[in-house]
């Protein structure tokens, strides 16, 4: 069985791209400790790859710093450069991917200014739309007679 469980926090921001297939691919590292007694511990690093739509919540919701749980197969690709050395990577494709120290501190800065932006774009148009009302209302009044003379 090729399983894997990990939690640790995000090294970097996550990478995302779509391939020519329409298809979404985030990369990103995570980090773990090895605890070796004594007080000691050893950092391993862990490449991920999300695909599809966890792809697009990991590049849209994660950031780097983050603490997450992952679980997922390991996976190694071999390929061969222009210079035909052998390369390997081995990484871990991801099947679910789960936040466990909430979102990023500029996300809900971010947020809430965009919810003031629109909030205050929302009350102009409705400002406008009253204008509009009252211009429309006063141009269908009859203009009084004494006052066409």
């Amino acid at each position: 069985m090729n399983k894997v469980l990990l939690t640790g926090r995000l090294t970097r921001d996550p990478e995302m791209r779509a391939l020519a297939s329409g298809k979404h691919v985030t990369q990103f590292s995570v980090a773990t400790n090895e605890y070796a007694g004594n007080g000691k511990e050893r950092p391993e690093y862990h490449n991920i790859v999300t695909w599809d739509r966890l792809a697009e919540i990991c590049g849209r919701y994660l950031g780097k710093g983050q603490q997450v749980s992952i679980e997922g197969r390991i996976q190694t690709r071999t390929w061969d450069d222009e210079r035909g050395a052998r390369h390997w990577k081995t990484e871990v494709v991801a099947s679910s991917v789960e936040m466990l120290s909430g979102r990023r501190k500029k996300d809900y800065a971010a947020e809430s200014a965009a919810d003031g932006l629109e909030a205050r774009a929302a009350q102009f148009a409705s400002e406008s739309a009253e204008d509009d009302d009252e211009a429309a209302v006063a141009a269908e009044d009859p203009v009084p007679e004494a006052v066409a003379a």
